[in-house]
């Protein structure tokens, strides 16, 4: 009987739904599907779920992954496997640092203690650039080859939903939308700067 009350209360509060999958489908305004994508729910704070440990390699002179999505307080692993030396940093406001030369097979480490998005470059390579998008919501997923970013587990309802990727023409490079269930969002994106090998 109390368990049973405790659940009829639990309901009852407000804010409180039952969960549900929720699959975001990014696509460009001619529907061709955005891969790396970061994909949150902005208005729920909390830890990310699973994921880490959390790495930002260098191979083939360039980054590895483009995108990566870390939690607030996560370490990023920064290894070099490269035959040549990188020099790494960042001057976003969020976190800005620098990694001063290293060289194949070495790593270095930067800890992520606020929210934002983190541009990174090489002070070597012009060409190199990656993202790192320090998030403070369990919810947040990058969109796969077919733009798809799905939220297990969601709460029931519209859900405020913020759709950044760094060639979205946009303020911020992100959108907002509300949306439940299967929400269709249709971005303005950029073409990517070309990116070289020196080898």
């Amino acid at each position: 009987m109390r368990r049973w009350l405790i659940s009829l209360l639990t309901l009852m509060l407000p804010g409180v739904a039952a969960a549900a999958d929720l699959v975001v489908s990014v696509r460009t305004t001619t529907g061709a599907p955005v891969s790396d994508a970061v994909v949150t729910l902005p208005d729920i704070h909390g830890a990310l779920r699973g994921g880490g440990p959390y790495r930002m390699a260098q191979h083939d002179l360039q980054f590895d992954p483009f995108v990566l999505v870390a939690p607030v307080g996560a370490e990023v692993a920064f290894p070099n496997l490269d035959r040549v030396r990188h020099h790494v940093y960042s001057f976003s406001p969020a976190h800005p640092f620098e990694l001063k030369l290293y060289g194949r097979d070495e790593s270095r480490s930067v800890r992520f203690d606020k929210a934002g998005v983190i541009a990174l470059g090489c002070n070597i390579h012009d060409s190199m650039v990656a993202f790192i998008v320090v998030v403070d919501t369990p919810f947040a997923v990058k969109t796969d080859a077919a733009g798809l970013a799905v939220f297990h587990d969601a709460p029931a309802g519209a859900q405020t939903i913020r759709v950044w990727h760094p060639y979205l023409r946009a303020p911020g490079n992100a959108v907002t939308v509300r949306g439940a269930g299967r929400v269709a969002v249709a971005a303005e994106v950029r073409p990517p700067p070309a990116r070289r090998s020196l080898y």
